[in-house]
């Protein structure tokens, strides 16, 4: 099983410098979201250099109903389906705090947070000694605001889509660590 989160996918093509990834860069710092036809391009291009046999975790793809439409199409020309869909309900404003609190050390990309999980030596990376931190430029209120209100308009609405194949399950993502975990793999253990 190999996940594929479309951001990592797009920061990559961002980072390597592709043609892609400079079209997919002045969106994103723009805060908002890529086209349809990149991120899904990105998609099958990732699946077939899996190969057949690897499974796949899509980690926020689909976005919009054209996104759900490509994704089938995508998957249907590969012989694939999708099996389920998980929805984390969260609450927008403490997604805003833990989103906004987040960095990382520069060095060995050990994550850390604001309020919830400090160095133990301030200014010290836990893990490899660096002092060096970063934070992502789009971690910002803002950003994530925008986001929440295009999750809202166009990602919510492809819930029934997949709530009337009766794929969906719903995960309480403001339960803790450990318990959205659990319940998350149970749900893909079924």
């Amino acid at each position: 099983m190999r996940q594929l989160s479309t951001g990592d996918m797009l920061r990559a093509a961002v980072k390597a410098g592709t043609p892609v990834g400079l079209e997919a860069k002045a969106v994103m710092e723009r805060g908002e979201l890529v086209s349809d036809e990149i991120v899904s391009a990105l998609i099958g291009e990732e699946l077939d250099a899996m190969g057949p046999t690897v499974g796949a975790i899509f980690d926020g793809y689909p976005r919009t109903a054209a996104q759900a439409e490509s994704l089938d199409a995508i998957l249907a020309g590969r012989g694939r389906t999708l099996d389920r869909v998980i929805e984390l309900a969260v609450d927008e404003d403490a997604l805003v705090e833990r989103i906004t609190g987040r960095f990382t050390c520069a060095n060995c990309g050990k994550g850390y947070h604001d309020k919830y999980e400090q160095p133990k030596v301030a200014g010290v990376c836990d893990k490899c000694g660096s002092t060096e931190f970063k934070r992502r430029p789009d971690d910002n209120e803002e950003t994530v605001r925008t986001r929440m209100a295009e999750y809202r308009a166009k990602t919510a609405p492809i819930l029934p889509i997949y709530d009337a194949r009766g794929i969906v399950s719903r995960v309480d993502g403001m339960a803790a660590m450990d318990e959205v975990t659990a319940a998350i793999e149970g749900i893909m253990a079924a």
